[in-house]
């Protein structure tokens, strides 16, 4: 398998995008010239971040009080984050010009329902006795639909 110079220009600006949309839902869009887009995502992300306190469940998340994460939480807006992002992730993804993936949404649509299933479910699952929590509790979720996503994608690609 050779690659040109464009698919591997594609390819790495198709991560570039991916790594600046991890860091916040929108930048993967400004990297790509969609200025409107960008906007609305970032705004969308600030305020279902500020009306879920996912900053504060983040932080009591990072120090081992999952509990305390959970009882900061609004999850009726929590639930909205993982199909915001993921959603951001892809479109970044698509519009730096990788475009010729068959089914390459795949991944990212599985990782948001996953996440969200994940937050449903966040104040109860525990693990050893210890509440896994509204951060972490998606997260495993979201690499798991990740996980899927590629499995369903390799065989409705493979021939």
């Amino acid at each position: 398998m050779s690659f040109s110079k464009k698919d591997v220009n594609q390819t790495s600006n198709g991560i570039e995008v991916i790594l600046w949309s991890i860091a916040l839902p929108g930048f993967g869009q400004f990297l790509n010239g969609k200025y409107f887009k960008g906007t609305l995502l970032l705004i969308l992300e600030f305020l279902i971040n500020v009306q879920s306190h996912l900053n504060l469940a983040l932080i009591s998340s990072f120090r081992g009080d999952t509990k305390t994460a959970a009882e900061q939480t609004d999850f009726q807006w929590l639930m909205f984050y993982p199909c915001i992002y993921m959603f951001s992730l892809w479109d970044a993804y698509r519009d730096a010009g990788v475009k010729n993936v068959s089914f390459a949404y795949l991944p990212f649509v599985f990782a948001a329902y996953l996440g969200t299933i994940g937050i449903i479910y966040a104040a109860n699952i525990k693990f050893m006795g210890k509440l896994i929590g509204p951060i972490w509790l998606p997260i495993i979720f979201m690499l798991i639909g990740t996980g899927l996503g590629f499995l369903l994608r390799y065989f409705l690609v493979r021939k």
